[in-house]
């Protein structure tokens, strides 16, 4: 897969770190592209006990089929320290190696953590999704930011994440009775569309198959760091 030049270095303070993130926040898409997605690809990490060094894994989930049709994972030292909110300066250099092996390009990425649901409105999922160029979105295990209602207990129940008045994402009900994700636009996405894509690719879990089989491949992976 081909990804476009980086367009700032990852060599950089938190301070600039944050700056960074205001400047490129103006460029995101907050409307849909996707219409009837078939590849939707699932990114996350594990790191050494030190945490020094991390293992970045992508899978790619055919709805259609109910199946992986491929996957790629590549070990990178850790560059930048861990920061509340800047986690994609941490975790980006070594997702887009990951992506760059891909014979594929998916049509959707989901990324196991936040995207416009973020104190500046540029999560992780915002900022692949402006790297790449692609459809993104972000479906994390708890909030970040804002306050949220608790959605109906049955599955594809939702109810809103509010920051400051704004709509910032929202909680999605995946399984009947199960704790919800907290879903939120990436790039190139409505937050309607990027709830849609998390119930299709849930099946029988909490989490939607593309991240959760990310985090089985890179949990195994993670047992080859030294």
């Amino acid at each position: 897969m081909k990804i476009p030049r980086i367009p700032h270095s990852w060599t950089v303070t938190p301070k600039e770190a944050v700056d960074i993130q205001r400047r490129l926040a103006d460029r995101i898409a907050l409307k849909g592209t996707v219409r009837r997605p078939s590849l939707v690809a699932g990114a996350d990490l594990a790191f050494s006990p030190d945490k020094t060094q991390c293992v970045a894994g992508v899978v790619v989930w055919d709805i259609k089929k109910q199946q992986v049709i491929e996957q790629q994972v590549v070990h990178r030292k850790v560059r930048f320290p861990y920061v509340p909110g800047l986690l994609s300066f941490r975790e980006a250099p070594a997702i887009l190696a990951a992506l760059r092996r891909l014979r594929c390009t998916p049509d959707v990425f989901m990324f196991d953590g936040q995207g416009y649901a973020h104190p500046r409105r540029f999560g992780l999922a915002c900022h692949m999704g402006l790297l790449i160029d692609l459809p993104t979105l972000g479906c994390a295990k708890s909030i970040l930011v804002g306050e949220c209602d608790e959605p109906d207990f049955t599955r594809g129940s939702t109810a809103r994440l509010l920051h400051h008045g704004e709509t910032i994402g929202a909680a999605v009900r995946t399984r009947d009775h199960v704790k919800p994700v907290y879903v939120s636009v990436g790039h190139k996405l409505s937050l309607q569309e990027a709830i849609e894509v998390t119930l299709i690719c849930g099946t029988r879990y909490r989490l939607p198959e593309p991240t959760r089989l990310a985090d089985r491949l890179v949990a195994r992976a993670r047992t080859q760091i030294a």
